[in-house]
């Protein structure tokens, strides 16, 4: 079983239509054979999009309580907040690559990792191709 680190602009496309692609179909298509790694801040970033959004009506409570099940069905591990690495080594790659704390996040633990960075975000995976960091790429 592979693993790689997932941001949460791929898991987001999960919940909106009009925002799948080949790509992130892929990324979940590949969670059935693979476990995902994201840092703490992914499930904030992901809970406050899908509440927002059904606020904003673009999308039902069903529809964010059924995303929210997937989810939690998913084979993703979420790492435990380690302060001391937000306060160097995330901070560092923020300030290093011109992200915001939240995307530096996702890159450290790719980086720390080893691992491939599946990631919609221009921005980020430009970071990422800069620090060496592998790109998931669609299958």
């Amino acid at each position: 079983m592979s693993t790689f680190a997932l941001d949460a602009s791929v898991t987001l496309a999960w919940l909106f239509e009009d925002e799948s692609t080949a790509f992130t179909v892929s990324v979940l298509d590949r969670l059935a054979t693979s476990t995902a790694v994201v840092p703490a801040i992914w499930a904030f970033e992901v809970a406050n999009v899908a509440i927002l959004s059904e606020r904003r009506r673009r999308i039902s409570a069903a529809q964010r309580t059924g995303f929210l099940e997937l989810l939690g069905c998913l084979p993703i591990a979420i790492e435990p907040v380690a302060t001391d690495r937000v306060w160097s080594a995330v901070i560092d790659l923020a300030q290093a690559q011109g992200l915001t704390a939240y995307d530096a996040a996702y890159l450290e633990v790719a980086a720390r990792t080893g691992l491939a960075l599946a990631t919609s975000d221009g921005d980020l995976a430009a970071a990422a191709t800069r620090v060496g960091v592998t790109l998931l790429r669609g299958q």
